[in-house]
């Protein structure tokens, strides 16, 4: 699916999966096309928008949770961002799960659902990909 670019990512998590030395890492340098992660330095009228959003919940997450999930260097809201830039035709896909409630962290889902963006986990995405194995 990567090679016929029906999944892509982004460098922010390249950046992430290439610091540890690891399997994952070494399986994905081998197995990726070059163009699978993009550049989100293109993004930050969208990551603004994202900016906006979450600071304007500061009545609802702690401090902290919005240092992390605004942090220049961690992917969480640049995914959100990128998928923003193209809402009808990305989609999200993570492992988190909603927790609208929760104040010490900001859930990918949550800020897919109050920015209107498609978020999906792994096996759902194969479910719309139409994938079996």
């Amino acid at each position: 699916m990567a090679s016929e670019g029906r999944i892509i990512s982004i460098d922010k998590v390249k950046k992430e999966l290439y610091d540890k030395n690891d399997v994952l890492e070494s399986w994905c340098r081998g197995h990726l096309p070059e163009g699978f992660f993009m550049d989100t330095s293109v993004l930050m009228d969208f990551y603004a928008h994202v900016i906006d959003w979450a600071m304007s919940r500061s009545d609802h997450y702690l401090p902290n949770a919005l240092n992390e999930f605004l942090d220049a260097r961690e992917a969480d809201a640049f995914l959100v961002a990128f998928c923003l830039a193209d809402p009808v035709h990305r989609v999200l896909v993570t492992q988190e799960v909603s927790e609208p409630n929760r104040r010490s962290k900001v859930k990918i889902p949550d800020a897919c659902r109050a920015l209107n963006i498609s978020c999906v986990n792994t096996i759902e995405m194969f479910r719309q990909l139409r994938e079996t194995f």
